[in-house]
Parts: C-alpha cells; structure tokens; sequence
C-alpha cells in the first residue's frame, strides 16, 4: 500500500479549511447581514442561524479565526495520515 506524507497530507487539508473559512468571510463581506443569513440557513439544511450568526467580526478576529482553522485542520489531516499509515503497516 501507499505511504501518505503526513505534513503534506495535513498542509492540504489546512490550506482547504483555511479556504473554507475565507470564503465564509468573504459570504459574509459580499452579501451583507440578510442575505448572509438566509445563505447559511440553506446551507445548513434549514437551520435557523439568525439568532446565532455575529455580523460584527474585526479583521483581527477573522484573521485569528483563519490561523486557527488552518492549525485544527492541519491537526485534523495530520492525524488521518498517521492513522492510514499505521493501519496499512500492520500487514
């Protein structure tokens, strides 16, 4: 079986997350507060998020919240690599 690169494989799925966020972000910049939130209602099945959504994110807290997406993620794709690696090299 193939050996998954564990940084790379956890670069990937950081860099996706991150893209995710940026373009929850950039929803929310284009679309303004009304269109936003019936945007993420459809996009969550229904969910009602008009109670739950803030409008009102500094670009400080954007850019933290982009850090620490990419970093949960990189965790997150680090881990699935390590995990295929290890169930793959019992054999």
């Amino acid at each position: 079986m193939n050996h998954i690169i564990i940084k790379r494989f956890g670069l990937a799925f950081g860099l996706t997350g991150a893209l995710l966020y940026f373009g929850c972000v950039l929803v929310r910049l284009i679309l303004g507060p009304d269109s936003t939130i019936k945007f993420f209602n459809t996009l969550l099945h229904g969910v009602d998020v008009s109670t739950i959504i803030r409008l009102e994110i500094s670009p400080v807290e954007a850019l933290l919240g982009l850090v620490q997406t990419f970093i949960l993620c990189w965790l997150i794709g680090a881990c699935i690599a390590a995990i295929y690696n290890v169930s793959f090299n019992k054999k």
